[in-house]
């Protein structure tokens, strides 16, 4: 029987993929046989019913043998919500708020943290997420809070509250350039002899930003990066439609002077499934998460020229060290503090992983960047 379900499910899922590419490759045709990769990506995560994040299939896990494809901060320890619900307390008592916004709440683990940890202060929890199938999956974990719980989808014109978002920057798509040795190209999908997708270069005139004085650097020939129009102008609009309060977005990451540093030519697309990741985004379209790591600098700007203000940025680690992380693991068992512990080590998450925090009508210090606040390096 387990074989048998396994087969149902693989057939189910190739299924599902040739339908996607199919509805691809008729978007590729619509735009006259090239389609951004920005597109491309948003059809492959979003694309309703067939995308990755659309369909029924389990992406969150901390083991691939649950069928999952990635482990994120609150699957990996309830320790992670505890801290950051110390910070969006701060948050809500300063700015005179009790509405907490997140956004991209995969399985629901980390609003149930949240709002577990924050009781009363939180009088509605407001998850937005264009996924039906992880609705579903929220509903069913926080049914025991749906009281405080609601679903929208999208923001209202006016608002108040503090908004989260943990690895949801990293998965908005993003435009992808390829340098040939001359001059820039968007990269886009084209449809190849025999229906397969291939990639596509274009001249566009986009180009990533200058970053480095030194007049040595130079991009290598084959040398590939990203874009965030969306990410920025999803900041940009979150601005635009929050009266008062904070947001707190934690992802993967580098300020721009890393990002795009000439040394760093292969970019930072990554495809993951089965808790493993390769770099081949046009293989088995809608059954692998495809992601990008975010350019802190570009939002802290966006957030700066769309009227708000950039109050932290630091590490992972350090965020929830200042949250009080160490101080929660008091007590805990061996098994408990060694998951916690991935949370804070250089090679886990403790150091790839960022923390900005942005604010708007109200004076906050946020606890969480008391100590170790990288500002200075945006």
């Amino acid at each position: 029987m387990a074989f048998y379900n396994a087969t149902m499910a693989g057939q189910r899922s190739a299924s599902v993929s040739t339908a996607l590419s199919r509805l691809i490759v008729e978007a590729i045709a619509r735009n006259g046989g090239w389609l951004p990769f920005d597109r491309f990506m948003a059809l492959a995560l979003y694309a309703p019913g067939l995308g990755y994040y659309a369909r029924g299939s389990r992406q969150f896990g901390a083991m691939p043998e649950s069928g999952s494809d990635f482990v994120t901060a609150p699957e990996l320890s309830p320790f992670f919500g505890q801290a950051l619900a110390r910070q969006v307390g701060q948050a809500l008592e300063v700015c005179g708020c009790d509405e907490v916004w997140e956004f991209g709440a995969g399985s629901g683990a980390l609003a149930a943290q949240l709002l577990t940890a924050l009781g009363d202060a939180v009088r509605r929890y407001s998850i937005v997420d264009v996924s039906g199938a992880l609705r579903g999956r929220q509903r069913e974990r926080l049914a025991a809070l749906a009281d405080k719980v609601r679903w929208v989808d999208e923001l209202p014109t006016s608002m108040s509250g503090v908004v989260i978002g943990n690895e949801v920057l990293d998965a908005m798509p993003v435009q992808l350039l390829h340098f040939d040795g001359q001059r820039w190209y968007e990269r886009g999908v084209t449809e190849a002899p025999g229906g397969a997708l291939s990639w596509s270069d274009r001249a566009t005139g986009l180009r990533p930003p200058v970053v480095t004085d030194d007049p040595e650097a130079s991009w290598p020939a084959g040398t590939t990066t990203e874009l965030h129009a969306q990410a920025e102008a999803f900041v940009a609009t979150l601005a635009d439609r929050l009266d008062r309060g904070a947001a707190f977005f934690l992802d993967y990451g580098f300020p721009a002077s890393e990002y795009y540093h000439p040394q760093r030519s292969g970019g930072t697309l990554m495809c993951h499934r089965a808790h493993r990741a390769d770099t081949d985004p046009l293989a088995d379209v809608g059954e692998k998460d495809i992601t990008a790591h975010v350019d802190f600098t570009g939002i802290a700007m966006a957030a700066q020229d769309a009227g708000l203000d950039v109050v932290g940025y630091t590490s992972q680690a350090r965020f929830l060290m200042n949250c009080g992380l160490l101080d929660l693991l008091n007590g805990a068992d061996l098994p408990m503090r060694v998951h916690a512990q991935k949370l804070l080590t250089e090679h886990e998450m403790g150091e790839l992983f960022k923390v900005i925090a942005l604010v708007k009508g109200c004076e906050l210090v946020p606890l969480g960047f008391a100590t170790g606040d990288r500002r200075h390096r945006l």
